[in-house]
């Protein structure tokens, strides 16, 4: 006899890449018996229920979220806070609640500033996956598998809750691990937020020259790698950057300072001084491109 799913129903918040993906893989692993989708667009929704990313569209929030087992908010961070205090006053105590923001501070201050005496029941959450494309279409169910999910539990969760939440992510084939989320949004400034904001800053310089079409007709493979995700959702990318401004702007003060750095050389004609600097890039991303992936810190 087959073992019960372990999520009789779950309802997801943004049934796009991240969470129609993770509606996939847990349906993929047979862990949840249905799943609900809310979404902006009437469109977008019927489109997850006919590619079988969701079973069905929500139609109340309040009604849908009262009885479910696990809730994913899995849209742009800014739209969070309005539908945690939407959905706040509907939650039971079995119902759990996670997200797959790509920054954690601000969605803690905004969990405990709307959910009250619920908070202990949102377990933040960051996987760390994507792809350029977005919306149901681009969803699909492996695309957690060996990748890092990073929880960022709170002191009022229960150590059982977290467990559970940490479940769902590994049914979707996930490796977890954990961090503070002021630890969470300084280590993700530097090696996310920071590289798409220098690949949306490349591409918008070129964009907006009157001869764009000549430099874009010889960029080759090198320029489309530094910039493949620069194709990223705008809209999301300008909430994440607002919403780790702090630790973005530090990041972004050091690269200033090496940009002076190499600036400085060019200027004096110093190629000792250039080679020095790219010796050491080189054998880090080599260093880091060869060896297996690191765990984080648990």
């Amino acid at each position: 006899m087959a073992a019960e799913p372990e999520f009789r129903k779950v309802v997801i918040f943004g049934v796009g890449l991240i969470g129609g993906s993770f509606a996939l893989a847990l349906k993929a692993a047979g862990q949840v018996e249905e799943v609900v989708g809310f979404g902006r667009s009437l469109g977008s929704l019927k489109q997850a229920v006919d590619l079988g990313v969701i079973d069905r569209m929500g139609v109340n929030a309040g009604q849908e979220v009262s009885d479910a087992d696990l809730v994913l908010l899995a849209t742009p961070v800014a739209q969070m806070p309005e539908i945690m205090a939407r959905i706040a006053p509907y939650l039971s105590e079995r119902t759990l609640l996670t997200d797959g923001g790509s920054t954690k501070a601000d969605v803690v201050a905004a969990a405990r500033a709307t959910l009250g005496g619920a908070v202990g029941r949102f377990v933040p959450a960051h996987p760390i996956a994507g792809a350029e494309n977005s919306g149901a279409a681009a969803a699909r169910a492996d695309l957690y598998r060996e990748k890092k999910v990073v929880l960022t539990p709170l002191a009022e969760n229960a150590v059982l809750d977290v467990a559970r939440v940490r479940s769902a992510w590994e049914w979707c084939g996930a490796q977890i691990h954990e961090l503070t989320p002021e630890a969470h949004d300084r280590v993700f400034a530097a090696v996310s937020h920071l590289p798409h904001l220098l690949s949306f800053a490349l591409v918008h310089d070129l964009a907006v020259r009157e001869d764009r079409d000549l430099f874009f007709s010889f960029a080759a493979s090198g320029f489309r790698d530094f910039t493949r995700i620069a194709a990223s959702h705008p809209e999301m990318w300008r909430d994440i950057c607002l919403a780790n401004r702090v630790a973005l702007l530090e990041e972004l003060d050091r690269y200033r300072a090496q940009l002076d750095e190499l600036r400085d050389a060019l200027q004096r004609s110093d190629g000792a001084r250039l080679e020095r600097i790219f010796d050491v890039a080189r054998t880090a991303r080599r260093a880091w491109g060869e060896t297996p992936p690191q765990r984080l810190p648990d």
